[in-house]
């Protein structure tokens, strides 16, 4: 792998002490039953990433469920979520010695004071610290150049129209490779990969990888389509605790068919560890 640079940031936050802590700190009114004011700071065009949204749902399960570490969640996406006042309510399905189970729905008002259902979760949670040691596996880190070789939002004009706030909050370094689109040719690979960390420097933790498998510019943007590509399904898969230090990104689409499309990720560590897999359906603009 390619030398990492440490994270530019003047004074490095620390876990549980930085803008992605605070922006996803959720308040629990009740039992089961959460508040929590939506950051326009991760927004992407006028709606809320859904890589933060899993991770406000994920920090409420963190909360509810006997177990803090999420092992599986996956997230239907049934609204798109706006900056602004949400509620959050859980139910615990199981729990047991190593693995709890629960669900949680995230809920917004409309213009007549109903609620509306954002995204609707299932996730079981574990101990990640008390997985044991043993790893056979045929994956492999993605090999792509260093962080100083690499491009990040700041090196390029904006990829879509309107807000793109969440860009500012993030250190991406894309691989060149995967930047053709960026200059007007995209390769038709499907392939997006980059390396990974929050803006003020605060290290992965199991939550922030709940945001790091959504954070990079769409692979439809490498197929040769432009604009938003909304999720409908996403599931993530966390296998451990990320050492300190840049997370690598490596998404693959392999199939757009009928209007929709997935994105395969996988996220390495600084210790060469694979450390989040997911999967996500999103709808594709073809036109």
């Amino acid at each position: 792998m390619g030398e990492a640079a440490t994270a530019p940031a003047a004074v490095r936050a620390t876990i549980g002490d930085s803008e992605f802590d605070r922006d996803t700190a959720v308040i629990r009114r009740a039992p089961g039953v959460y508040d929590i004011d939506l950051s326009a700071g991760w927004t992407i065009i006028s709606a809320v990433n859904g890589g933060y949204l899993l991770a406000v749902l994920g920090r409420a399960l963190a909360d509810a469920l006997p177990h803090g570490d999420p092992f599986t969640i996956s997230a239907h996406y049934l609204t798109a979520s706006q900056p602004g006042p949400a509620v959050i309510r859980t139910d615990t399905v199981r729990t047991g010695r190593t693995l709890s189970t629960g669900q949680a729905s995230l809920f917004q008002y409309d213009e007549e004071g109903a609620e509306v259902e954002r995204i609707r979760v299932l996730a079981s949670y574990g101990n990640l610290d008390a997985l044991p040691d043993d790893v056979r596996t045929t994956a492999r880190p993605p090999v792509f150049p260093p962080m100083d070789q690499c491009f990040g939002p700041q090196d390029g004009p904006a990829p879509v129209s309107g807000s793109s706030a969440i860009a500012d909050r993030l250190m991406l370094k894309l691989d060149p490779s995967t930047l053709g689109w960026a200059l007007g040719a995209p390769s038709g690979k499907g392939e997006m990969r980059s390396w990974f960390g929050l803006a003020d420097g605060r290290d992965a933790d199991p939550l922030s990888l709940l945001l790091a498998v959504d954070a990079l510019p769409p692979t439809a943007f490498e197929i040769g389509l432009k604009g938003w590509v909304p999720t409908v399904e996403l599931t993530v898969h966390v296998r451990a605790r990320p050492a300190p230090g840049p997370l690598r990104v490596s998404i693959t689409t392999r199939n757009l068919a009928g209007g929709f499309l997935e994105e395969d990720a996988e996220i390495w560590d600084s210790a060469d560890r694979l450390v989040a897999q997911s999967r996500q359906l999103a709808r594709a603009r073809l036109s």
